[in-house]
């Protein structure tokens, strides 16, 4: 049989027409001398009718031995059914089995009985088969494709950070040691100072890639492993970023809500489109307004996942930004205000009452830098090359990461992180 020359989201093309089409069994039975097969591929279902009368003794007899999940290639007629999903159907021709499936299904693609959320993170493969799986993950590879867009557009260039280093990347001891020949190295927090030493020298940088976090945390915003789609620019204040970072958020959510209607639709989610600017909170502004409705907590305290919950409510935006954090909150590289260092340029975007983003304007000064590396226990010495990359001629420059789990998340109105990420790593799962 030759090739497949059809996908069964092209049949409507092909009406009166032979073609080829391939994909799995999503279902089969036999009403009366009428055997109905509907076969599934990435794009959609076409129900394959055979009957006694126009099917031969060979195409009846596949009938008799197919199962749910088994992969065929199938040449037959394009013909119209109002009946039929879509309104078309397959006569048959010639039916190849080109794969059978064990008849006992860990999880049912059909989601007849909807399996359980350990079940489908157990059987990863059989999930993304299903029409939410598949829905989940065309919209999370639009983010993608929308946040690399936006930025090849406007003149950034992607760069490619290693994933091994040799000391941490945000402070703090959330590494993961891995021995590296004769020395101990580190899988990367974030691709942060090589988008800084990037950012100096290429001026307008990004990056998509994974970053690992030994944090001992299981909770339903918190993974071990991400991907992390990162910004850095120079010539640029915290200001700047911001605004860089609310319009890539709008176009990537544009481009969900048009080209992603159906997905949407299948996971019974609306998206609206925030207007521009988005709000700008300072960070003592959402203290005295958490503590307004009766919130315990203090200034220098991080928000926890309540607060930013609670905060939406109170600002009634969709999306806005808590900017102005106490310096000794944040990473040692974020630049302190030149008149109270106590507070420095940077940021958190909050979406739908969860922060998916973080930035700051970066402290580019080296005396500087290695005075907040000692104030957060860490030793400069350590990031020499790092620091010596501000010695030859640094601009002021900024950026920041939207974790693309976590957007994914919000985006399809899912409650945990493990159901929009592909293979998630947590404390207790590194399989499959």
């Amino acid at each position: 049989m030759q090739k497949r020359s059809h996908y069964t989201n092209e049949l409507k093309k092909s009406v009166g027409k032979s073609v080829v089409v391939s994909g799995w069994v999503h279902d089969v039975r036999k009403l009366g001398g009428i055997s109905f097969l509907v076969l599934r591929d990435f794009n959609g279902i076409v129900q394959i009718t055979a009957t006694k009368e126009k099917s031969s003794k060979k195409i009846l007899d596949i009938y008799d031995k197919l199962h749910q999940e088994d992969v065929l290639t199938i040449k037959g007629k394009v013909v119209e059914n109002k009946k039929a999903p879509g309104g078309l159907e397959i006569l048959p021709e010639e039916i190849e089995i080109m794969s059978k499936a064990e008849p006992s299904l860990p999880l049912d693609p059909r989601n007849v009985t909807k399996a359980n959320p350990e079940t489908q993170l157990e059987w990863r493969f059989m999930y993304f088969r299903t029409k939410e799986g598949k829905a989940i993950f065309r919209i999370q590879s639009e983010i993608l494709k929308s946040f690399r867009e936006f930025l090849i557009e406007n003149g950034y260039l992607e760069i490619q950070a290693p994933a091994i280093i040799a000391s941490a990347s945000e402070g703090g001891s959330e590494l993961f040691p891995i021995p590296y020949f004769e020395k101990q190295a580190f899988l990367a927090q974030s691709p942060q100072l090589y988008k800084q030493m990037s950012a100096i020298s290429f001026e307008k940088v990004f990056s998509i890639m994974s970053v690992f976090r030994a944090e001992k945390f299981n909770t339903p915003t918190h993974l071990n492993e991400i991907r992390q789609l990162d910004v850095e620019q120079a010539f640029s204040d915290d200001e700047d970023v911001m605004k860089v970072l609310e319009n890539v958020l709008i176009y990537i959510l544009k481009n969900v809500k048009e080209n992603c209607k159906e997905e949407l639709k299948i996971l019974k989610t609306e998206l609206t489109i925030p207007k521009l600017p988005l709000r700008r909170v300072t960070y003592t502004e959402a203290i005295e307004l958490l503590k307004k409705h009766k919130q315990k907590v203090e200034w220098g305290e991080d928000f926890s996942k309540e607060h930013e919950k609670i905060l939406k409510e109170i600002v009634k935006d969709e999306a806005f930004f808590i900017k102005d954090w106490p310096t000794m909150t944040r990473s040692f590289y974020a630049m302190p205000y030149e008149k109270n260092p106590k507070i420095c340029r940077a940021f958190d975007l909050v979406y739908k009452g969860l922060e998916i983003s973080s930035g700051s304007q970066r402290i580019h000064i080296p005396e500087l830098l290695k005075k907040q590396l000692k104030a957060k226990g860490l030793n400069p010495d350590n990031f020499k090359a790092y620091i010596d990359s501000f010695r030859y001629g640094a601009p002021p420059h900024g950026g920041w990461a939207i974790g693309l789990e976590r957007l994914t998340m919000k985006i399809c109105g899912r409650d945990n992180i493990r159901e929009t990420t592909m293979f998630p790593r947590d404390r207790t799962r590194i399989t499959p």
